[in-house]
């Protein structure tokens, strides 16, 4: 391996260390969302109020989980493909799934598109995965 190829994919993986954190505080962001959906900011974005207490709380531990699992990954000593490829099919789905609910009118256009911020960090994710 040349020195070039050596440097391109150091940076790489920096590079997708970062991503990771940032992923991780936007599922921290999300997770405070969903544990309280009827805060200023949650309403801003407009997620529906009244939700019972225990669909909320599960969906916000689930949300926080992949954030503390991309924390997790970002500060091992190598990036796990499999690890980013079931992050990418998870940030792709999410998306997938609220932009159907958008389409068919149950979401409203602020929430699909905070959704989107799952969709940049989808291509993200696939993109690293490509330079593999």
């Amino acid at each position: 391996m040349s020195s070039e190829s050596v440097v391109v994919a150091t940076t790489t993986d920096a590079a997708m260390r970062r991503i990771l954190w940032c992923a991780a505080v936007f599922n921290f962001g999300g997770a405070f969302l969903f544990a309280f959906p009827a805060s200023p900011v949650g309403q801003l974005v407009g997620l529906p109020i009244p939700v019972p207490g225990i669909y909320s709380a599960i969906l916000a531990f689930l949300v926080a989980l992949f954030g503390a699992a991309y924390v997790w990954l970002a500060t091992q000593p190598s990036i796990d493909r499999p690890m980013v490829t079931f992050f990418t099919i998870g940030k792709g789905g999410v998306f997938a799934i609220v932009t159907a609910f958008w389409i068919a009118g149950a979401v409203s256009g602020p929430a699909a598109l905070t959704a989107s911020g799952d969709l940049v960090f989808a291509i993200l994710f696939a993109q690293w995965l490509r330079m593999r």
